[in-house]
């Protein structure tokens, strides 16, 4: 017998696929191979599905993930675990490209906002631990969470370009990521007191 994580899941799915407006009882329905009236065993209408499918979403990209990438005790391997566990699932990215894009209902935003700043802090907080101030720190952490949407966006318009976590050349891609995003000479003492831009830190370490 399914249960409302099975429905949550393929609403996840749908979204994926088609967006937030793909989120409709009898379509899952058929993609679950059920009659629409099973539906109404776990959730009172399309509302409390969404909610149900976005609560899932957000424990799983930020809950889960920081839980996973936290056992990493140096910041920089921490920064690169989460570069890759960010950028390891197509479905996932589809998804955050989907609510990303929603403007209706008008609570999806508040799901993809608090998503979004949590990791940010959660970077900045690795940053930092690699001994930069709070306003360095946060410069760099934006520049490396810009890097993580832009791949979303390539993802979805070339979708070719970027490769797959099976893929040779994602591990390579990763390594390629943090040279640029964590050079080489970042920390020390010299970063703990300088208040330079990224694209600055890149160059002296250049």
């Amino acid at each position: 017998m399914l249960t409302s994580r099975d429905w949550a899941e393929a609403a996840l799915d749908a979204i994926g696929q088609r967006g937030v407006e793909g989120v409709a009882v009898e379509p899952i329905a058929r993609d679950l191979g059920v009659t629409k009236g099973s539906f109404y065993w776990h959730f009172a209408n399309r509302e409390a599905l969404l909610v149900a499918a976005l609560q899932l979403w957000e424990a799983r990209e930020t809950d889960d993930v920081l839980e996973r990438v936290r056992q990493e005790t140096d910041p920089r391997a921490r920064i690169q675990r989460l570069i890759t566990e960010v950028n390891a699932s197509r479905r996932a990215s589809r998804i955050h490209t989907a609510l990303s894009s929603a403007t209706k209902p008008g609570f999806v935003r508040d799901y993809v906002e608090r998503v979004s700043k949590r990791r940010l802090d959660f970077i900045q907080d690795c940053y930092a631990g690699l001994g930069l101030g709070a306003e360095t720190a946060r410069r760099w952490a934006l520049m490396t969470f810009s890097v993580f949407l832009g791949a979303l966006q390539i993802r979805r318009d070339l979708p070719g370009e970027w490769p797959a976590a099976d893929e040779p050349a994602f591990g390579d891609y990763v390594k390629f990521l943090m040279v640029t995003l964590v050079p080489p000479g970042l920390d020390g003492d010299d970063a703990a007191t300088t208040d330079a831009a990224p694209a600055g830190a890149a160059a002296r370490d250049g």
